[in-house]
């Protein structure tokens, strides 16, 4: 029987890789501490390691489960910035989750969206005192304003599918437009000084690394909004509180942070926050901060786990990668994986 180490596992996620491990003949077992180099050595004896977002897959840790012989990484998400790709190749496979559900992540970014432009957050917290004035809470209609969107991938797509239902205009970029978006792709200054709104919905690479700074702050609209469900490093979050207390952005709703690997996903309501960056953008009253929630519908979970189980089944029964993380391809007619081989 094939044995995985899942790690910083949560109760939400246990349902469905139970069910789907029982069915397909690997045996789970569930560590709540993150992959880390120092944590790595509980991976022994296993033959593959599940991990999610913020364990830490640096060259320290792929070096020490391949000593142990652990044979393959099944990451159970899309991003994988988080792993030192290069440190993996010709010594573990990886293994992601490609697409889980685009509609949960788009969908969480427009109800982000909402709250912040109708001040729903603020109306919440009045009510449950009995306070019913509505001072302070006019908001504005979506209806004809501009939304640039970077990043036009799956998720990309669904969000402009979901702006346009609401009759807002739709800028997009994206280094690799795609054919049948229905937006007006543009250059990012554009986009910047065009957009009323902007949501972040693409991968993190070096080359993207604090895409939203000080410049591209600069030059958008004044009481911009900026919305974030991708990935936290694509905001310099010293740069968006400048901007915030400079009255330049409007608003930021945002579901990933930079430095949240040992926050996010935690209950830290009892301890003070050493974050001071953090701790000022959550006290604004125009910011909105979940913990990285976006993914979780019950949608969503089904099918991390479900193909989750299916890439670490594919790999050891049938020698098939088709979700493989490549690190070298030096063309398409040699690349292995577009062959639907291993990768090394």
């Amino acid at each position: 029987m094939i044995k995985a180490a899942v790690f910083d596992t949560k109760p939400y996620d246990m349902p469905g890789l139970k069910k789907y491990s029982q069915q397909r003949g690997v045996e789970l077992t569930f560590f709540d501490t993150r992959l880390t180099p120092g944590t790595a050595s509980l991976a022994a004896g296993f033959d593959a390691v599940v991990p999610f977002v913020n364990d830490d897959l640096c060259a320290a840790t792929v070096q020490k489960l391949a000593q142990q012989g652990v044979k393959l990484i099944a990451l159970r998400c899309a991003g994988y910035n988080n792993l030192d790709v290069k440190a993996a190749y010709q010594r573990i496979h990886v293994l992601r989750v490609p697409g889980y559900s685009p509609n949960a992540v788009a969908e969480h970014a427009m109800a982000m969206l909402l709250t912040s432009v109708r001040r729903i957050h603020k109306a919440y917290n009045r009510t449950r005192d009995f306070n019913f004035s509505l001072a302070g809470l006019t908001g504005f209609d979506l209806r004809g304003r501009t939304v640039g969107v970077i990043g036009t991938g799956k998720i990309g797509r669904v969000f402009i599918d979901i702006c346009r239902g609401f009759g807002m205009k739709v800028l997009a970029y994206d280094p690799y437009p795609a054919e049948g978006v229905p937006a007006e792709y543009v250059q990012l200054p554009e986009l910047f000084s065009r957009s009323d709104i902007i949501s972040l919905h693409c991968p993190l690479t070096a080359d993207n690394h604090h895409l939203i700074g000080r410049e591209a702050i600069a030059a958008m609209k004044k009481g911009v909004v900026i919305v974030n469900t991708s990935r936290g490093a694509l905001i310099d979050a010293e740069a968006l509180l400048e901007g915030i207390k400079q009255r330049k952005v409007g608003g930021a709703c945002l579901d990933v942070y930079e430095e949240e690997s040992d926050i996010f996903f935690e209950d830290n309501s009892g301890h003070i926050l050493d974050d001071d960056t953090l701790a000022r953008l959550i006290s604004m009253p125009n910011v909105i901060i979940t913990s990285h929630q976006a993914f979780l519908t019950e949608e969503a979970l089904d099918n991390i786990a479900d193909t989750t189980i299916d890439n670490i089944v594919s790999f050891f029964e049938r020698g098939e990668t088709k979700n493989e993380v490549c690190y070298r391809c030096e063309s398409t007619d040699s690349c292995r994986r577009q062959r639907r081989e291993r990768c090394f």
